[in-house]
């Protein structure tokens, strides 16, 4: 099933199914529970991020080819690191280039993103994949320059990853049931029409069930929690020269079996106090 969350004219917030036609039904029920088809089309103002995530954890350098095109090390564990949840940003909602706290070397990354559907603790690899309520498409969008430069305090990932818009998430969640292999998935991201990144799952270092199996170790996994399972080769600051988002850019980011989240790139409002 391929869940929509969107907002209705009333300003009201549901959930749909999308039909192979296209066409939304309006669900009855929780997402973390049961969801029925009401037999009532959906009326949607926009689409929304498939949901609120309670946390969002991150797995960097978790591609075969990305660690190599950054020269760095195969890790021996998942290395993590976090996302505020205060940074995600809607299908079609703009990615703002900070003005206030500004960052000149913004980056894309186009992630497979996992929703864990039931709180967990210590989930053996074997088991990893039931916990999984579905999966979506993600941008980790990052400013290298907090995130690496020391004239900015040096290592600044939480920060660098953080700001608002700096999470797309979209534009639908597909049921895990509907995706049995989650390491069987092409994933392109592109940057004004144009390939920048074409990977498979298959290329991961540590795998999605081992991810799971790692972050729930002592460690409870809250329903909502969304993982961001890494970026393959192909992102901005590898380019020669690296290439930087800038405002009136569009970045697509498609995977297999679940679509395209597309979100144009804006400078930050300076008069924005609010989201």
């Amino acid at each position: 099933m391929k869940i929509v969350r969107y907002q209705e004219p009333a300003g009201g917030i549901h959930q749909a199914c999308r039909h192979p036609d296209g066409g939304l039904e309006r669900l009855r029920g929780d997402l973390f529970g049961e969801l029925v088809p009401s037999g009532e089309p959906a009326v949607v103002q926009r689409i929304l991020a498939p949901l609120e995530p309670r946390a969002i954890l991150c797995i960097g350098l978790n591609y075969r080819r990305h660690a190599a095109e950054t020269g760095a090390a195969i890790p021996t564990y998942p290395v993590l690191f976090m996302k505020s949840p205060g940074a995600v940003q809607h299908p079609e909602a703009p990615i703002s280039l900070p003005t206030t706290a500004p960052s000149h070397q913004v980056d894309y990354e186009g992630e497979l993103a996992v929703v864990i559907g039931r709180t967990c603790r210590n989930v053996p690899r074997s088991e990893a994949l039931e916990v999984v309520l579905g999966y979506t498409c993600a941008n980790d969008v990052s400013a290298r320059d907090w995130q690496k430069q020391p004239r900015l305090g040096g290592g600044q990932w939480c920060r660098g990853k953080s700001f608002d818009s700096f999470a797309p998430l979209g534009p639908c969640l597909v049921s895990a049931a509907a995706i049995p292999d989650p390491q069987a998935l092409a994933l392109q991201t592109r940057l004004n029409g144009e390939t920048v990144q074409a990977a498979s799952t298959a290329d991961m270092i540590f795998p999605v069930a081992a991810i799971i199996e790692f972050l729930s170790a002592s460690t409870t996994l809250l329903a909502g929690t969304v993982i961001l399972t890494g970026t393959p080769s192909g992102v901005g600051m590898a380019a020669d020269p690296p290439r930087w988002l800038r405002s009136g850019d569009t970045v697509d980011v498609e995977i297999e079996g679940i679509g395209v989240l597309r979100n144009p790139v804006i400078e930050e409002p300076l008069s924005a106090q609010t989201r």
